[in-house]
């Protein structure tokens, strides 16, 4: 059932996003890499619908989105990732948060846009 929510949500998102057929690229896919990295190496925390997860499961949780996305050419760069994968659940619509120690929780779409920039030099 899950699946068919998923299916169902990425066909909607490339409707919505006319954007069929993308393809990341090398630099794309190097990018989405050192985010996963980032997020299963920090000390923070990751809610998905209602509970907290772990950093190695959220990156898990993640990697299956992107899988998912790339299996159906709906994601091109790391900007398109963050919002169609890292911002919120495809099944339920909730915005994802992420927690870090000593920090509020912030939107998962905010964390991840600036772990992008910080990757980036920005």
């Amino acid at each position: 059932m899950a699946e068919r929510w998923m299916r169902l949500a990425a066909a909607v998102l490339a409707i919505a996003a006319g954007t069929a057929g993308a393809t990341p690229s090398a630099d794309a896919r190097a990018e989405i890499a050192r985010l996963l990295d980032r997020l299963s190496a920090s000390q923070c925390q990751f809610l998905r619908n209602g509970s907290w997860y772990d950093p190695a499961r959220a990156r898990a949780h993640l990697e299956q989105k992107y899988r998912y996305l790339l299996q159906r050419d709906l994601v091109d760069s790391a900007e398109q990732f963050i919002d169609r994968a890292g911002s919120r659940s495809s099944v339920s619509g909730r915005a994802y948060q992420v927690r870090c120690p000593g920090a509020p929780p912030l939107p998962a779409s905010a964390w991840l846009t600036q772990q992008l920039a910080a990757l980036r030099g920005q």
